[in-house]
């Protein structure tokens, strides 16, 4: 069974959510009264949750960063295995299908077809 102090955290936590909804819906309400009387406020009665804003970075400072970062990655990619041959471009010519390969292909496949439109006709 539960103890009694996690229920107690959990129903503080669930009553902290409505509340957070409630402003919400309080602030959602004040602007469609505020659309019916022709006042048109943009701010609404209740706050809303509060939204961090991001810190501004200075152009020296991402430059600084970026620099460090390739710093810290360059020994790790200079050690980099080169492609093995098998795996590179231009190791092995492009394989090519002769005409009677390509003619016994289209063979099988006209018999399966045949065959196939027999045993839905038979």
């Amino acid at each position: 069974m539960a103890s009694p102090k996690s229920n107690t955290d959990i129903l503080s936590a669930a009553i902290q959510g409505f509340e957070q909804q409630k402003l919400l819906i309080d602030g959602q309400i004040a602007e469609l009264r505020a659309m019916m009387s022709g006042d048109v406020d943009e701010s609404p009665a209740a706050p809303g949750p509060i939204t961090k804003t991001r810190r501004k970075m200075s152009a020296a400072a991402r430059k600084r960063i970026g620099d460090a970062q390739r710093k810290r990655w360059s020994p790790s990619k200079d050690q980099s295995v080169a492609p093995s041959p098998a795996t590179s471009e231009g190791s092995k010519p492009k394989r090519k299908l002769s005409a009677a390969g390509k003619a016994a292909i289209v063979a099988a496949v006209k018999k399966r077809w045949a065959a196939k439109k027999a045993n839905r006709e038979g």
